[in-house]
């Protein structure tokens, strides 16, 4: 199992390393499914100007057409979801986390933390949390997944230095001169 995971992060750098080619947070991942590659996203935020368009929610909504296409019902999504491996780059944000527990996905592995905003462990613990129906029959219930940090976190970290080192274009321009104090 330690090599499968390997390459399906291994996969997962891939995708991350497309989103800094394109000038996007490098965050790549894919989902598993009985042994299988069955989806793959980039972050795409800057390209779509849109920003809930992460990585795992650029391939979660590759399955939802797909098995959409396919004619599931939604207890066979929700099946499906039960079954699924999710190798990502990075720690899901809190977004990410809250989606794949709504999903109920099996298990999350990831590279490295997500110090500002994760949602599995750095900032809050979405993966252990569990929740009621909201509105009975409307809202999915949360449910908890199991969550492991740290699957090649020194490429993940290199493709995020390489992309803040080399500068976001995209990023907004201060509003105001940044102030430089003096040296004494």
């Amino acid at each position: 199992m330690e090599s499968d995971s390997l390459a399906y992060m291994e996969l997962a750098i891939h995708q991350a390393k497309l989103a800094l080619e394109s000038l996007e947070v490098p965050v790549g991942c894919v989902f598993i499914k009985d042994g299988k590659v069955i989806a793959s996203g980039r972050n795409r935020t800057t390209e779509t100007r849109n920003a809930t368009r992460h990585a795992e929610m650029e391939a979660i909504d590759i399955l939802m057409e797909k098995w959409q296409r396919d004619g599931l019902s939604k207890s066979e999504v929700a099946e499906n979801f039960s079954k699924c491996i999710l190798y990502v780059t990075c720690e899901p944000c809190i977004m990410c986390a809250a989606a794949l527990s709504i999903l109920g996905i099996k298990e999350v592995y990831y590279g490295c933390a997500n110090e500002k905003f994760g949602g599995c462990g750095s900032i809050l613990s979405l993966h252990s949390s569990y929740s009621e129906t909201l509105i009975s029959g409307e809202v999915p219930q949360r449910k908890g997944f199991k969550c492991t940090g740290g699957l090649m976190t020194s490429e993940a970290v290199s493709l995020f230095r390489t992309f803040y080192e080399q500068g976001n274009p995209n990023a907004p321009k201060p509003h105001r001169p940044l102030v430089q104090k003096e040296v004494e």
